[in-house]
């Protein structure tokens, strides 16, 4: 079973919401879109739904044409952001009701809605309607009657951002172990690169409606083949610094210089875009090719377990990402550690050179 995207666009007068795209999505795994709002996740999932037409292009299922099939016709589940219930139903007729539509026996019926309740922690409020539920009940409501239909392809638009922090976690758990044994594809819409990596699976990343990377989810983080995809893939925001190559030598321009080893000893002398990771900026130097740096803070962040400083270096705004607390003064000049030897180096176009 697979969903094949072949030259899919979408123009809504002059503008280009969905660039052409070309995708293959498989079963066995979650294929996860990731990308900020307004970067094309939830357009490009109606596509796939058959909820939003083509511009161009078409959509093959198990290999079989299905762009001009309706949505109705289309064995579709899909759980937005913003959940959506029956008001006048209850919580177990909200989740039996594409199996009633379906036509299935009442004693399946009972056996799946009890199994998926359990999974959503709603075992105990079958008999209530949505209105006598907290929006976190209500939304796994929607994501179970989504998950009971056992559809051929899943789509699921953010779904935990509702959530408990707590159940959200839970369900990041369970989600990859829920579909793994099931012969269906399943979609999964995301704004946060941490969430991408939990699920594993494959990536796309997406920018401004085009898809700029598209593998396993861990090669994507590790070798993003341009800067936006390295942008995308990181939160808090991947640095960026302007270096030198020249001879043996990398000089980052407000900052140190160091030896130019491994993939960058191959680069060619000239001007690149270094990209190094938050967590790979630390007040206390945790060995590696580290260079030391300094700055002026700007902001500082201490959530208990990690710290966030945002300083100045080069005429661009960086930020440091590290363990336990270090506090620091806003205005002062900051000592820090740089590992370059976990930096990406950009050319000009935007393109990874090395890295």
């Amino acid at each position: 079973m697979s969903l094949e995207l072949i030259n899919v666009s979408k123009r809504v007068g002059v503008e280009q919401h969905i660039y052409p795209t070309d995708l293959k999505l498989e079963p066995g795994g979650l294929n996860i879109l990731l990308g900020t709002t307004l970067s094309g996740k939830t357009t490009l999932m109606q596509m796939m739904a058959g909820l939003d037409k083509l511009t161009t292009g078409e959509l093959r299922f198990n290999g079989r044409d299905v762009t001009k099939t309706p949505v109705q016709k289309r064995n579709v589940s899909m759980v937005y952001q913003q959940f959506i219930n029956y008001p006048n139903f209850s919580v177990f007729e909200n989740i039996a009701s594409p199996l009633r539509v379906a036509g299935v026996a009442e004693g399946e019926i009972k056996r799946r809605v009890g199994e998926m309740s359990e999974l959503m922690k709603l075992s105990g409020m079958l008999d209530r309607r949505p209105s006598e539920l907290s929006g976190g009940q209500q939304q796994r409501t929607a994501m179970a009657r989504a998950l009971v239909k056992d559809a051929d392809l899943v789509l699921l638009d953010e779904p935990l951002a509702n959530l408990d922090f707590k159940l959200r976690e839970e369900l990041r758990d369970e989600l990859p172990r829920l579909f793994a044994d099931r012969n269906c594809v399943v979609v999964y819409a995301t704004t946060e690169p941490v969430e991408a990596l939990l699920f594993g699976g494959n990536t796309a990343t997406l920018h401004e409606g085009r898809v700029t990377q598209f593998g396993p989810t861990s090669e994507i983080y590790r070798n993003p083949k341009d800067l936006i995809s390295a942008e995308v893939f990181s939160e808090p925001p991947i640095n960026h610094g302007d270096v030198v190559k020249s001879g043996s030598t990398i000089t980052l321009s407000g900052g140190g210089s160091w030896p130019a080893t491994g993939a960058a000893a191959s680069l060619a002398d000239g001007k690149y875009t270094l990209g190094l990771r938050p967590h790979h900026v630390t007040p206390q130097d945790d060995g590696g090719q580290s260079i030391e740096v300094s700055g002026e803070v700007l902001v500082t962040e201490i959530s208990g377990s990690e710290s966030v400083i945002h300083f100045t270096i080069g005429g661009r705004t960086w930020v440091s990402q590290s363990h336990g607390v270090h506090p620091v003064e806003v205005g002062e000049v900051e000592q820090l550690f740089a590992d370059v030897s976990q930096a990406f180096y950009f050319d000009a176009s935007g393109a990874l050179v090395a890295g």
